[in-house]
């Protein structure tokens, strides 16, 4: 028996058998792939034809074959196709197909004596064609064996015998690029370029271990976290030679990754003599490595050319390249997937500093995981749509920032100095000159709320929006819905207690309580109900924290809206003076240093009871409710005179009177919540929930403001973490969790509590 012979097969690749009919590729495909991996061009000439051997389907046949790779491909799926694919016309789509979903295209060629296949093919019914038909297939194939390479074949095995095939194993590699078990943690780190002081300070502030600095270098975190470097370790700076040093021995200790930048790409086309032009600071570098030993410098140039174009991590959550990556373009490899990640996009024109015009990519990312990229220089690291640059400059006097993953936390150190003078100057990301303007960037993407979309959630998993739904809240949102950058919460639909049960009342606390009870809670917060409309705040401490939080560059600090994301008034001046009462609210009770937050969401009541509410109450219950006064009236007169003379009519006058007492304590009641408003002071707003702030979301926290483990006596703890609401979506009430925060964290609760 032959050994095993292992045929290489990247984990996503477009797989093309190759080989005449009678060859043995169905029988060798349902050997080594799964069923569902298969696509065969006899089963869609059925499938289109009624008849797996019907010649004339055969471009419709492979037509619905193409088209169905292409969404196997799309979704990161193997794919196999089955056919003779002898002819190079068969094969130029299928190669272009890959290519377009930047996967490998491989060629498994069963290449088997002619006597044998016809030989196979005399014992099926279906197959009873003279051995003209082999014989040319087979010459196709002599032909085809030469140039399969040249086509874009990435690998080609070719079994020339039956043995070959039965020793024949599968061996499924991953591409490099998928790390997808590596879970970190990670601390990724942005463009050094040479400036090895930067990252030594950084590291440590990071809190790896270094040693044998600058000749020996060792580094290691004491909590098994690995740095990954974005590229672009040389050039500009004044170590370039110890920086690579100091990641060479990282990478090979296992404490580092590091992904190629565009610099490292033209550094090692240098040290392989090749022509490039030695500009943008590669000629520090070559000065500096000519110091070196050539051992030293071979060593560089290996290192380099073992460098990838990005990594796909943590069950597909983090993605690290140094100019960026698409979605499509992540866990996958082609030149294009390289190019991209090397160099960005640009949109083919130049700035005023001869520079390319970069495009704004990340701005249409929807993409599942994070992406963390550098190459294009701004003072500030900011989030754009789960993407994040965090090449904040250093060589050019800037800092050295890293994100510390998966805690999204950014550290970073200053520059000692400018050691290289940049060819246009920093600006925050967006605003640089080598960036496409915003323009767009802020409207909203029609595609990511029209027609069945399907969002996973942190708290509820997958929740489908059907189309006709999707349609309806366009609809209304578009015309009547505040600036959608506002809107990062809309209240629920009330969700009441159940009915109680002895018919007297709608509701009662009993069945609350009772409900609460069942699911398990021990403890229940009761706050006072105001009796207004359902608001929601969001408020920001100056105008630098409404533009850098929610892009927006003009106009009030925050908004005020309904719960259906209308805004409360139609007088923007008006919204504007309650937003400035909330901020100076917050100013007074220094809310904003305690929480450490330069914005705020709020969920309030605010009073009184719109316009509406008090028109129905004066138009409807009013007139009722005076009208049952005056009969109720009349009837306990009546019954206090029956009583005077029978006491036998005194428990009915008791039940009459109660009811009476019962409907003006009603009025009362309703009366604190209706007044009249002639300008923004006759108006209260009572806030009863911190819904988030920066970096935090308080949803699901307790609203009792202290916790269950904290004595009666000790001061207020607004940060108590809280498990998840239980109850129904309008009660206050939450899980308390026996847990303290830090200390230094509590709060006092009097702005939160009162009325602003």
């Amino acid at each position: 028996m032959s050994a095993p012979r292992p045929l290489v097969v990247p984990a996503l690749s477009l797989v093309v058998l190759v080989g005449a009919s009678g060859s043995g590729k169905s029988t060798f495909a349902r050997a080594h792939f799964k069923p569902t991996e298969i696509l065969s061009s006899d089963h869609y000439r059925g499938v289109v034809s009624d008849d797996e051997n019907e010649q004339a389907a055969s471009a419709d046949a492979f037509e619905v074959l193409r088209f169905i790779a292409g969404k196997r491909l799309a979704a990161g799926r193997l794919t196999v196709v089955d056919a003779t694919n002898v002819q190079a016309d068969a094969r130029r789509p299928l190669v272009q197909l890959a290519r377009e979903h930047h996967v490998l295209p491989v060629a498994i060629v069963l290449d088997m004596p002619e006597k044998l296949c016809h030989a196979r093919n005399a014992g099926r019914p279906d197959r009873q064609f003279g051995p003209h038909v082999v014989r040319g297939q087979s010459r196709e194939l002599r032909r085809a064996l030469r140039d399969l390479r040249r086509e874009g074949f990435r690998y080609v095995h070719v079994l020339s015998s039956p043995e070959e095939v039965a020793a024949a194993v599968i061996e499924r590699q991953r591409l490099w690029t998928d790390r997808r078990d590596d879970h970190g943690p990670f601390d990724v780190i942005g463009d050094v370029h040479g400036c090895l002081d930067e990252l030594v300070e950084l590291l440590e502030a990071l809190g790896y271990r270094l040693s044998g600095l600058p000749d020996a270098p060792r580094a290691e975190h004491p909590d098994g976290r690995r740095a990954i470097f974005v590229g672009d370790l040389v050039d500009r700076g004044p170590r370039s030679p110890d920086v690579l040093r100091l990641v060479m021995a990282m990478v090979e200790a296992g404490t580092a990754l590091c992904v190629a930048g565009n610099h490292e790409v033209k550094l090692l086309r240098k040290l392989r003599g090749k022509d490039v032009r030695v500009t943008h600071g590669l000629e520090r570098t070559l000065e500096q490595l000519a110091a070196e030993s050539d051992a030293f410098k071979a060593q560089v140039a290996g290192f380099l050319d073992g460098l990838i174009s990005h990594y796909l991590l943590d069950d597909g959550k983090l993605a690290v390249a140094h100019a960026g990556v698409k979605e499509a373009f992540q866990g996958r490899g082609s030149g294009a997937v390289r190019d991209f990640c090397l160099y960005g996009e640009t949109t083919g024109e130049m700035d005023e500093y001869g520079l390319p015009v970069r495009y704004n990519w990340a701005s249409e990312y929807r993409g599942r995981a994070m992406v963390v990229y550098g190459h294009t220089p701004t003072t500030v690291a900011e989030w754009e749509n789960r993407t994040i640059c965090i090449d904040t400059g250093c060589v050019f006097g800037g800092a050295l920032t890293a994100l510390r993953y998966p805690e999204r936390e950014l550290v970073e150190v200053k520059a000692r100095r400018v050691y290289y003078e940049p060819a246009r100057p920093l600006a925050p990301r967006g605003g640089a000159p080598g960036a496409e303007p915003r323009g767009h960037d802020d409207a909203l993407d029609i595609d990511d709320v029209r027609g069945r979309r399907a969002i996973r959630t942190r708290a509820h998993g997958m929740v489908t929006i059907r189309e006709e739904n999707a349609a309806a809240a366009l609809e209304a949102m578009s015309r009547f819905a505040a600036d959608p950058r506002w809107l990062i919460y809309l209240p629920p639909t009330m969700s009441p207690s159940e009915t109680a049960k002895d018919g007297g009342l709608l509701e009662h606390p009993r069945e609350a309580l009772a409900y609460f009870r069942q699911s398990g809670v021990g403890r229940v917060v009761c706050e006072e109900k105001h009796m207004g409309s359902r608001a929601v705040l969001v408020a920001c401490r100056d105008e630098a924290a409404r533009r850098r939080r929610f892009r927006v560059d003009e106009g009030p600090l925050g908004a005020c809206v309904t719960r259906t994301g209308r805004p409360f008034f139609a007088d923007e001046a008006r919204g504007q003076e309650l937003i400035d009462r909330v901020r100076a609210a917050m100013d007074r009770a220094g809310l904003w240093d305690e929480l450490g937050t330069d914005w705020v969401c709020l969920d309030a009541e605010l009073l009184p009871w719109s316009a509406k509410a008090q028109d129905l109450l004066r138009g409807q219950y009013a007139a009722v409710g005076a009208a049952g006064r005056a009969s109720l009236g009349a009837a306990v007169r009546a019954l206090e005179q029956a009583a005077a003379r029978d006491e036998s009519a005194r428990p009915l006058l008791e039940r009459h009177a109660a009811r009476r007492a019962a409907m003006d304590g009603y009025v009362a009641a309703y009366r604190r919540y209706c007044w009249p408003v002639r300008s923004l002071a006759d108006l209260r707003l009572a806030p009863f929930h911190l819904l988030a702030s920066e970096g935090a979301v308080h949803a699901a926290r307790d609203h009792g403001f202290t916790c269950a483990c904290s004595p009666a006596s000790a001061r207020p703890i607004r940060r108590c973490s809280c498990r998840p609401r239980t109850g129904s979506s309008t009660s206050r009430t939450r899980r308390a969790r026996p847990r303290r925060w830090p200390s230094g964290q509590s709060s006092s609760r009097a702005a939160a509590r009162g009325w602003w």
